[in-house]
């Protein structure tokens, strides 16, 4: 290996860290005597927390200053939550490592009830995430939605105040922090399919950067980066939709792909979903083939909505 020290960079959040530091863990495990330095920083979307994600730019806001620090020289790789990344990069970028799925469902977290149909009418549900507010309330329109933003301690000490009946996480994350003791259910996907890429870590880098490519390319996963590839082809025909009521999960059985996908209103009165199946080869052209068939369904209609709003 021709270099023995790689920079990463990362958001400050306890995830973000949990993440960046399992990174350099297995990293060390590949190369005996890598240094590997953690450059954090706190990003915009961080720190503004009073506004919708949506209202304040998407999830890229997540990910764009550790691009920077990356273009700048100031850092050779980002570790980054897929369900976070864009789907372009930017000039100069690209992400050649995607690392094993954790679970990619998301979870119900209650003081008092034990799951969603446990929970009184009008109970209130905390989460910021379009795509969880359109299918609570598909499944339950009597559900007052209130935004929730900030890192997962933060959501917790809120549900603890008060202020919200439950809250719905990603059960990656809180896995990941050694919070599963307080999960009250892992909500099924037919109730509540995850978003595109929930689930697993990504590694971005600089296009070109041969050296840093060929050091953390074994910590790549060659099922979850077909699953996700195909999820993020599906999310790419629906306009990109990170700041969208999209959502997507790919799983793989023997040489087969399955994928289920949707789209819907915010307020849950509408959703548009689909399923599609094909050989793991195709795994992109299945994703574009689902998003198409959601286009034809109505879910453009939908869309541009919400765009133009």
């Amino acid at each position: 290996m021709s270099i023995n020290r790689i920079r990463i960079t990362t958001r400050e959040s306890p995830l973000a860290l949990w993440q960046a530091e399992h990174v350099r863990a297995e990293l060390i495990k590949c190369h005996t005597g890598l240094e590997v330095e953690l450059i954090g920083i706190t990003t915009q979307g961080d720190i503004i927390l009073d506004n919708p994600l949506m209202e304040v730019g998407g999830k890229g806001l997540f990910i764009k200053e550790l691009e920077q620090v990356m273009l700048d020289g100031n850092a050779d790789i980002a570790v980054h939550s897929m369900k976070d990344v864009t789907i372009d990069f930017p000039p100069g970028l690209s992400l050649p490592v995607v690392m094993q799925r954790e679970d990619p469902r998301d979870v119900l977290i209650s003081n008092k009830y034990d799951s969603l149909d446990d929970l009184p009418e009008g109970a209130v549900i905390g989460t910021s995430s379009l795509r969880r507010q359109c299918q609570l309330r598909s499944h339950r329109p009597d559900f007052r939605i209130t935004t929730l933003r900030g890192n997962v301690g933060t959501r917790l000490r809120k549900l603890d105040e008060g202020q919200y009946d439950a809250i719905v996480l990603a059960s990656a994350g809180v896995t990941r922090l050694g919070l599963t003791g307080l999960v009250k259910q892992y909500i099924p996907v037919d109730v509540m399919l995850p978003a595109v890429g929930q689930g697993a870590i990504g590694i971005e880098t600089r296009s070109g950067d041969e050296d840093v490519i060929a050091l953390i390319s074994p910590l790549s996963d060659t099922l979850t980066t077909t699953q996700i590839r195909a999820e993020r082809a599906f999310s790419k025909k629906l306009y990109g939709g990170c700041r969208l009521p999209i959502a997507a999960l790919a799983t793989i059985e023997a040489d087969t792909l399955f994928m289920s996908g949707l789209v819907g209103e915010v307020d849950g009165s509408r959703v548009i979903s689909g399923h599609i199946q094909g050989p793991v080869k195709e795994a992109v052209l299945l994703g574009e083939q689902l998003g198409e068939s959601l286009l034809e369904q109505g879910a453009d209609e939908i869309l541009r909505k919400l765009l133009n709003d």
